[in-house]
This record gives structure tokens, C-alpha cells and sequence, in this order.
């Protein structure tokens, strides 16, 4: 199998028909991409390792219980399976990267410092705090793109592809993500500092 390319179909119908060393192929073939994806959202090489392993753990569940869409490319779903295990592990836990709005403004551009003192630590805490709370009330669809492009740094092409749509689409969707993000911050702002909010 070493020797002549096998494409991931055949890798998948081989594994489901009791090959164990097909699913190996699978591994050594995407986990580079896999881990990749995981680790520009987690930051954390220990972290990205286990989801790593719990993501391929997750795609052998689901070819076992013969519910994998033979219609749906492998690598597009195991990125797909890899990036859920990454938010999960997100919502479980934590931060969230820096994001750039629709006008092309970093909304932590004002966290430049090059040592902070102890109330604008405060403060950057806060506001991710309050970011990842706004994010987490955008539609489903607009925070899936946003989190894919500003968390595992995605283009539209990747990201149409993953999710099955048109890179029209998918644009629409991240600039509908960063004019509703912009609204909820402005709504709030008053509670924050709001030279924040401006740049």
C-alpha cells in the first residue's frame, strides 16, 4: 500500500472491511493537517497532541457505525471533526484570538503594550471575556466562519469546501459575522473603554 497511492476511498472501504493498516494510512497521511488545525486554535502543542488523537479515535467511531458519507470528502470531514473538538475544548476552557472587523480594525489593537500593568491586564481580561460572550451569541453559521478564519486561519476557498457552500457564501457570512460582532460592541460599549471600540 506503501508503494502505490491509494486514494482515501479506497483507504476507508479496505479499513471498514477489517484492514486496520488502512486507517494507519489515513493517520500518516492528514494528522500533520489535522494537528495543524487544532493547534492554531488551542496554542498549546500538548493540548493539539490529545485532540489530535481524539479526533481520529472519533472518525474510526463513526466509520465503524457505518454512518460516514461516502459523499463527503475525508479530509474536509476530519478537519471538520478536528475544528469541533478544538471549540469544544474552547468553550470548556477559554480565550479567543485576536479579530479583525469589517473596517479592518484589530478589535484588540489597543492591547499593544509592551509591559502591562496590572489594570490593563485587568482590562484585556475583561474584554476577552466579553468577546468570547459576544461571539457566542452570533447565528451559528456566521461564528463558524469567523472562528475558522481568525482561529485556524482558513481562506474562503478551505472554508467553502468545509462546509459545503459557495465562497460567496462564506464571505457573506464572515461579513455579517463582524457587522453583527460590531453592533453588540458598540451596544455595549459604554461599560468598556471606548477608545476600544473606535480604532
Amino acid at each position: 500500500m506503501a508503494k502505490t497511492h491509494v486514494n482515501d476511498s479506497e483507504l476507508i472501504s479496505l479499513y471498514i472491511n477489517g484492514n486496520e493498516r488502512a486507517f494507519e494510512s489515513l493517520v500518516l497521511r492528514y494528522k500533520s493537517k489535522v494537528y495543524t488545525t487544532i493547534y492554531l486554535i488551542v496554542k498549546d502543542t500538548y493540548v493539539a497532541e490529545d485532540l489530535m488523537q481524539d479526533t481520529f479515535i472519533k472518525a474510526v467511531d463513526v466509520l465503524r457505525s457505518g454512518k460516514y458519507n461516502e459523499e463527503g470528502k475525508f479530509l474536509p470531514w476530519v478537519l471538520r471533526i478536528a475544528h469541533n473538538m478544538a471549540i469544544d475544548y474552547f468553550r470548556r476552557d477559554k480565550r479567543y484570538p485576536n479579530i479583525v472587523l469589517e473596517d479592518g480594525s484589530s478589535v484588540f489593537n489597543t492591547f499593544d503594550f509592551a509591559e502591562d500593568s496590572y489594570e490593563e491586564r485587568q482590562i484585556r481580561e475583561e474584554t476577552h471575556a466579553h468577546l468570547r460572550d459576544l461571539i457566542k451569541r452570533l447565528p451559528d453559521q456566521q461564528r463558524e466562519v469567523l472562528v475558522m478564519r481568525h482561529y485556524e486561519d482558513m481562506s474562503f476557498q478551505e472554508i467553502a469546501d468545509a462546509t459545503g457552500v459557495s465562497i460567496n457564501t462564506a464571505l457573506g457570512r464572515m461579513r455579517y459575522a463582524l457587522i453583527n460582532l460590531r453592533k453588540m460592541m458598540s451596544k455595549h460599549s459604554p461599560s468598556y473603554d471606548t477608545n476600544f471600540y473606535t480604532r
